[in-house]
């Protein structure tokens, strides 16, 4: 048998194998389309025929409001911090949280544009290390200065919420949270990408995906009891839930891995 022989070989081989991976993964984009619309149809005709639909912005403030820590690792991200802050601040339709936000100390840029946001709701937190480590390492010295803020102001977070320092946070998100985390120790809101027209299809892929996942999957996932992963934007977890998981793992709730060697331009924490 000669080379040319050999590559057809195996170039037949792996189309053999490619072409069954398309189709167990088009199988499973089948299988979901139809409990997801199925599911709509279910509920159209038995439930909301008979109840209204509810909306978070029918939600009214309770007289109590659980206080919510909002966490926010930043590593290099002087440009898009303090109007990331600020619009949280105008935003956000709850009157009690705090947002953490993490920044290394060989990133003065970044620790200059966070103390630019004067607002007593803005909780500075300095990494005592040279960034960038990991997003996780960062979390687990946000979750510090909070069992710190807590212990000083004998305030206990009903709930911790992920968000990353280049978001847009939706203004009922914390009046949902505060609804519904009694409920489920994780919650996960869809997560909808903002389109860059400078980029089709990097950004325009990306669109496309969290669509597909957060509007579709994780409507299916939650309906036939399957496990929800986190984005690590728009999600809140009960605090009861953390503490148990810190207290498993040396009061650290999140796994510190190895860093990843990143281009010296641009990286994340």
């Amino acid at each position: 048998m000669d080379i040319a022989q050999i590559l057809s070989r195996i170039a037949a081989e792996l189309a053999l194998f490619a072409g069954v991976g398309f189709l167990l993964f088009g199988a499973n984009d089948i299988l979901v389309d139809i409990i997801y619309f199925s599911r709509r149809i279910w509920r159209s005709l038995t439930v909301y025929s008979r109840y209204p639909r509810a909306f978070a912005s029918q939600f009214a403030v309770p007289a109590r409001p659980g206080f919510i820590a909002i966490l926010v690792p930043a590593w290099d991200e002087a440009s898009v911090i303090a109007p990331m802050l600020r619009s949280a601040l105008q935003r956000i339709e709850y009157p009690s949280y705090t947002i953490f936000v993490g920044y290394y100390r060989n990133d003065p840029a970044t620790a200059a544009a966070i103390a630019s946001v004067r607002d007593a709701r803005i909780e500075p937190v300095e990494v005592q290390a040279n960034g960038s480590t990991t997003k996780a390492d960062c979390l687990n010295h946000l979750y510090d200065a909070l069992v710190a803020y807590e212990k000083a102001t004998g305030t206990m977070a009903e709930a911790v919420v992920l968000h990353d320092a280049e978001d847009v946070v939706h203004p009922l998100e914390l009046k949902l949270f505060d609804r519904l985390i009694g409920r489920a120790a994780v919650i996960q809101l869809p997560v909808l990408p903002l389109p860059d027209p400078n980029s089709p299809w990097i950004a325009g892929h990306y669109c496309d995906e969290f669509a597909e996942a957060h509007a579709k999957e994780m409507v299916v996932r939650e309906a036939v009891g399957a496990s929800i992963p986190l984005a690590g934007v728009g999600c809140a977890i009960a605090r009861q839930p953390l503490s148990r998981l810190a207290a498993a793992h040396d009061g650290k709730p999140r796994a510190n891995r190895p860093p990843v060697t990143r281009s010296p331009h641009r990286s994340r924490g």
